[in-house]
This record gives structure tokens, C-alpha cells and sequence, in this order.
């Protein structure tokens, strides 16, 4: 796996050819090409039922909804979720690949945020497959970065309007994301109106005790909540099982850089703080352990629930090891479970050297809601389009 993603970074480094050397992408002045845009009728505005889950059982539900005229926009890039045959994914949505992973993890930052989501040309888990015994990934490498740069070039020249932004990705979405930081947004108006980029799930780098450097070469990590034009980073491990030198996550192969981990419940912390979680709580997927029991009350009311302040997370930076070392905080007389998943697993086996990838998101997802809701509160309403 880490030839995998050490081909996808070189890929990547040849999507910054100029412009005739590209494959061509999609026409993203099509909102056929979006999974998620403001206003319409998509999955990130469909209405969604979540049950909160507290230490003495669950709650009333709560249905997320779009805001009507949030202060800033979300452009959000999905992970590798494609089972499709090649190497490169269509552009059709499947509702148990993008649409599913859309609504799990972006969805209800519509609340707080206009969502622009792309479908892209994601390499595939068959390209993964292709990579690990060798193989030349690098032009289905190249196709999916310049997708999601073609939409990031639409997106700005005809649906920002001089609005605010955040970025949010996770795994490959993420590598595509520090990609598009790096070679389009950096050194451009378009960087001082990036109020945040929330980038998990992938080796975002910096030199060891530094906060800027590494990936990125004007943007630093963020060392405070209030902070704006600053990344969030993280990767998830079990307390107790930290990521090995070997690992693919949370150990840089680079010498005298570090994994970057900013906290997502309270950026610059390097104390254990707790995290408000999000859950789809019917999931087949297997866990360590067996299936989860979320509650000795019974199951879960909807497919969506909440666990505020049931697992904590600190950061940890030790040498080129960088991770979000994650735990159970449940107290006595707690009635939900004192484990979750986010472990990867294959014919029976859970890679260690993933952590949590699955749930990186997952485990702060109400945290990363609050901050972007926290960062539009102080955006000037100057700065809405009249187009709301």
C-alpha cells in the first residue's frame, strides 16, 4: 500500500505540467458533473435523521438540514471509494460509493457551508490493486488530479463569487486537495479567502517542531481555533498502537519532517480533548472485536447517531511519527460502547499500519461542523454573495 500512495504522489507531481500536456477533463460548467451543489436537490441537501447517543441512552432525533444562506462555501473531495472495473472511476455516482461516502462524511456541513462537491476520475480500489504488485499508476493519477482541477478552476472563476472557502478531503481526496493547494492556490487572491483546509487521512508534512514547510510552502498547520488560512491534518491510531516505521500512515519518509497533527476538537492542543462523533451505525463493515453494540439500551433508533465526548484524542509528534492517538473516555455507569471502528480490513486481516483511515472523519465530525460554523459567525456578511 505505501507503493500505492508513494505512486499517486508522483503522479500527482506530473499533473503540474502545463495545460496541453493534460487529458482532457469533464465539462464542470455542467451540473451533471457535481454530486453536490447549493440549491439543488442532492444528497447533500436531502434532509438526514440522527439519533444522539449519551452515557445514560439515546436521545430526541435531530434532522440536519441545508442552511439558506451560510456565510461561506465547503469544497469538499471525496475519498477512494470506487469499485468500478478501471483504473479510473466514471462519472456516474453509485449511492453505495460516492453518493454514501458524500452524505457520510459532507453532507451536514451543508448546514454550516454552500456544498460543491466533483465527481471526478478517482483511481479506482482496481488501480490500488494494480499498484501494489508494481504496476504504472501514474496516468490514472494524472486524470483524476486534473479533474479535480478543472473543477476547482470552474468553481472559482463562475460559482465562488469572492466568497470565503473551506477545503475538505480525506485519503486520496486529500492528496488531491494538498496537490491543488500547492500548484492553484498558493500565491493567488484565491489563498487569502481559504478560511481552512481540512485534509485527514493523508501524510501532510511539516519540518519536525515547524508549522509551515514540508507540503506546503506558505500554509501553515493551525495552532488555534480562531486561525484562518491554515490546514487541519490528522491520522487516526488506537491508543497503544502507535503507527510502525514501516506504517503507511502517520510516519514521513522524509528526513527531518514530521506526520502534521492539528487536533480537530481543539486545534493546537497537544492535551487529550474530547471529541463529538458521528456514526453510521448500520454499518456491514467489519470491526476488531466483532460488530459494535452502541448502546446495552438496544440499537440504534437511525442509521446516523451522535456520540458527544465518548471517545477523546490528543496529538502526538515523535520524530517523523505524527498521529491522532485516539480513546475511549466513557465514564461509570455509561451505557454506550467503549470501543469504535475506522480499522481497514481485507480477507479477514486489519492492516495496522492504517490506524482508524476510516474513521478520521467519523470521529470528529460534530467538532469540524462547530469550527466551520465558528469561522462563518466571523465572516463579514459583505463577504455573502448577492446571489443567496
Amino acid at each position: 500500500m505505501r507503493v500505492m500512495l508513494a505512486a499517486i504522489a508522483a503522479s500527482l507531481g506530473l499533473a503540474a505540467q502545463p495545460a496541453a500536456a493534460q487529458p482532457s477533463a469533464p465539462d464542470y460548467a455542467s451540473p451533471a458533473n457535481w454530486l453536490c451543489l447549493p440549491g439543488r436537490n442532492d444528497i447533500c441537501s436531502m434532509p438526514l435523521s440522527v439519533t444522539p447517543l449519551g452515557p445514560k441512552g439515546y436521545g430526541p432525533q435531530i434532522v440536519s438540514a441545508a442552511a439558506k444562506a451560510p456565510a461561506v462555501d465547503c469544497f469538499y473531495v471525496y475519498p477512494t471509494v470506487s469499485r468500478d472495473s478501471g483504473l479510473n472511476s466514471d462519472l456516474t455516482p453509485s449511492s453505495s460509493e460516492e453518493k454514501f461516502v458524500a452524505q457520510y462524511q459532507f453532507s451536514r456541513l451543508s448546514s454550516v457551508c454552500r456544498p460543491f462537491a466533483p465527481m471526478y476520475r478517482q483511481m479506482t480500489m482496481a488501480a490500488i490493486a494494480v499498484a501494489t504488485t508494481g504496476g504504472d499508476v501514474s496516468q490514472p493519477g494524472i486524470i483524476a488530479y486534473s479533474d479535480v482541477a478543472a473543477a476547482w478552476k470552474d468553481y472559482l472563476a463562475n460559482r465562488n463569487d469572492g466568497r470565503p472557502f473551506v477545503l475538505i478531503g480525506h485519503s486520496q481526496g486529500s492528496i488531491m486537495l494538498e496537490q491543488l493547494i500547492a500548484n492553484e492556490i498558493e500565491g493567488t487572491p484565491a489563498h487569502k479567502r481559504m478560511l481552512r483546509a481540512i485534509l485527514p487521512g493523508w501524510n501532510i508534512r511539516v519540518p519536525e517542531g515547524k508549522t509551515v514547510g514540508g507540503s506546503f510552502k506558505q500554509t501553515p498547520l493551525c495552532t488555534r481555533p480562531s486561525q484562518t488560512g491554515c490546514v487541519m491534518s490528522w491520522v487516526t491510531f488506537e491508543a497503544g498502537k502507535p503507527p510502525q516505521s514501516n506504517a503507511l500512515f502517520g510516519v514521513s519518509n522524509v528526513p527531518g519532517q514530521t506526520v502534521a497533527c492539528v487536533n480537530p476538537a481543539n486545534p493546537g492542543s497537544m492535551g487529550w480533548e474530547k471529541l463529538d462523533s458521528f456514526w453510521f451505525a448500520r454499518s456491514s463493515y467489519p470491526v476488531p472485536g466483532g460488530p459494535v453494540r452502541w448502546s446495552s439500551t438496544g440499537a440504534p433508533p437511525t442509521a446516523y447517531i451522535t456520540t458527544p465526548d465518548l471517545m477523546e484524542g490528543r496529538c502526538v509528534n515523535d520524530g517523523p511519527r505524527g498521529y491522532l492517538e485516539v480513546r475511549s473516555a466513557k465514564g461509570p455507569g455509561d451505557v454506550r460502547t467503549d470501543r469504535v471502528g475506522g480499522e481497514v480490513g481485507q480477507f479477514g486481516i486489519f492492516l495496522t499500519g492504517w490506524g482508524k483511515h476510516l474513521a478520521d472523519i467519523s470521529i470528529a465530525q460534530n467538532d469540524l461542523i462547530a469550527s466551520v460554523d465558528a469561522l462563518g459567525s466571523r465572516t463579514p456578511q459583505s463577504n455573502i454573495s448577492s446571489n443567496e
